[in-house]
């Protein structure tokens, strides 16, 4: 009796929902993974090493190190961006039948296809994981006009300047967003710089991720954190849809991990690392935690820097900082293994991203 009193209490209800489409997306990947990578094992679509960096300089150290990992599968985000495809429309067209045909009612509160909160990270979900799978075809085929296949970095952060652009002018202009919050110190109003402030989160978030997503299950687990602790961001802040979403995002990148944990059975490609990374920065706009975003993900900010660094030292000074760039290959350099790497990579985001949350809840008051 008691246990039917708790469940009437509609903050529970919520957290169920949210925990469920967690659970859901995450046994739907599990569920559709084997089918693509039976696919992608079938015509070989795999990764090919680089044998040059963005710069057009031969490489002398990672491809060597990483030389094992080539024809592993790659492209695998398709199932992570597809699932969540899946279960959103799912929840909201058929959940409602089945709650009605099972007589049970609590089957259609798992509807979580919000207008306002899951559109449009939906949305940048699916374009971004479009133009990543475009982009990993031409690699894994060797066609395209960037050295060794693909699309080349201009057009690629071209269209993704776009992408952020088309989020910017909406929150903007649709939803008159133009407030940038500093927790625990209040909101401020910056008017149209509130555009260019969008597109520098959605191209941090994206690239860095692509950047980030190098070792077996590094980004992965870097996305995982992001992902669940954004979801108690939204879940606080009365987004529940939000929440549900990014309960859901975690779910999908659990189910990846489990086969992405070296040695990685395959890659999440670009149409994974892109996709995830530019929703996550729209996941943060819509809870207007640009700046808790840096501090979740200051891995991120670690690996862009890093790479900034090393392109801006070689090309001015003509020298090194970093015996390899991202970050994450300058340690391998130091003779650090894989593994270690990307467990302690994983740790120090839990750490950063507690600190987060607990800045983005504590400071929601000012």
């Amino acid at each position: 009796m008691q246990f039917a009193q708790i469940q009437t209490i509609p903050e529970v209800f919520n957290v169920l929902k949210v925990l469920s489409t967690g659970i859901i997306a995450f046994a739907l990947a599990f569920a559709i993974t084997p089918v693509w990578t039976h696919i992608l094992y079938k015509y070989k679509i795999g990764i090919k090493i680089k044998s040059n960096d963005v710069n057009g300089e031969k490489l002398t150290f990672v491809n060597k190190l990483h030389a094992h990992k080539a024809g592993t599968p790659t492209m695998v985000g398709v199932i992570m961006w597809f699932s969540i495809l899946i279960l959103v429309f799912a929840s909201h067209f058929i959940f409602p039948w089945l709650a009605e045909s099972l007589n049970i009612s609590s089957i259609a509160r798992l509807d979580f296809l919000s207008r306002k909160q899951v559109w449009l990270p939906l949305f940048a979900l699916v374009s971004a994981g479009i133009l990543g799978l475009f982009d990993d075809f031409l690699s894994v085929r060797g066609w395209g006009k960037n050295k060794g296949g693909g699309i080349k970095f201009a057009m690629r952060f071209g269209w993704l300047i776009a992408i952020a652009a088309a989020g910017g002018w909406w929150f903007y202009y649709k939803l008159g967003w133009d407030v940038l919050h500093i927790p625990a110190v209040g909101d401020f109003n910056i008017g149209l710089w509130y555009i260019p402030l969008f597109i520098f989160v959605i191209l941090f978030s994206a690239i860095s991720s692509n950047e980030t997503d190098g070792l077996d299950g590094l980004n992965g687990g870097v996305l995982l954190v992001a992902f669940f602790s954004f979801a108690i961001i939204a879940f606080f802040q009365n987004k529940v849809d939000l929440a549900s979403f990014c309960a859901a995002m975690s779910g999908v990148i659990l189910a990846f991990l489990w086969f992405n944990i070296a040695p990685a059975r395959f890659m999440m490609g670009d149409t994974g690392a892109v996709s995830l990374g530019t929703t996550l920065g729209v996941v943060a706009m819509l809870t207007n935690s640009a700046l808790v975003l840096l501090l979740i993900v200051l891995v991120y900010v670690l690996e862009s820097g890093s790479v900034v660094i090393q392109l801006s030292s070689k090309k001015f000074f003509h020298r090194k900082v970093f015996l390899a760039a991202p970050l994450h290959h300058h340690f391998e350099a130091l003779g650090w293994p894989e593994c270690k790497i990307v467990m302690r990579a994983w740790i120090f985001t839990m750490v950063t991203a507690l600190i987060g949350v607990i800045m983005a809840i504590f400071g929601m008051g000012k």
